[in-house]
């Protein structure tokens, strides 16, 4: 019984440092995006796309029929696309384990995700509010319910992504010398 405490603590130090080597690799894409500017105009895409996926949903099951769709997978792919590419600019920060992140890392994966929290509790209520005095059926409130779910989501890399200062390029240098 003693020893399976210390295989799994084996096994969960290997998958980190697993997840440590993907991020290093995913530390050298895009180079060239990787400025305060690039990443607000990801913020604002995203943003968009979120919109859109909330004016999906208030068009679910509503004529004209294709709006929903034309929003909802508008919304889907343009802000996958977006979040994905942030989350690789402000380098996973806000999903990432604390043992690979810095001390100033942590502090802004913590601000965030205090952020984040606050911003998903506040659309969860108008998401219930919304299902119960507008949707008029399940399933409209359950379509507003996955797009703020989803907008909710999004929110730490929003924050990281308009917020954080640009990257130093000497740092990205010598990480890149490295490989």
């Amino acid at each position: 019984m003693t020893e399976q405490p210390g295989r799994l603590a084996a096994y969960w130090e290997r998958q980190l440092d697993k997840l440590e080597e993907a991020e290093q690799k995913r530390a050298r894409k895009l180079p060239g995006w990787r400025t305060r500017k690039h990443r607000r105009a990801l913020v604002v895409v995203l943003v968009a796309a979120d919109l859109a996926l909330v004016a999906g949903a208030t068009q679910f099951k509503t004529e004209p029929r294709w709006l929903f769709p034309a929003f909802w997978l508008t919304g889907l792919v343009v802000g996958g696309f977006a979040f994905m590419t942030l989350r690789i600019l402000t380098g996973r920060m806000s999903g990432g384990f604390s043992r690979l992140l810095d001390e100033r890392e942590r502090e802004w994966r913590h601000r965030v995700t205090y952020i984040g929290y606050q911003a998903l509790s506040y659309l969860m209520l108008i998401a219930m509010l919304y299902g119960l005095l507008v949707a008029g059926s399940a399933a409209r409130g359950a379509m507003m319910l996955s797009a703020l779910l989803v907008t909710g989501t999004t929110i730490p890399a929003i924050v990281l992504g308009w917020s954080l200062p640009d990257d130093d390029p000497e740092d990205f240098e010598e990480g890149m010398g490295n490989a």
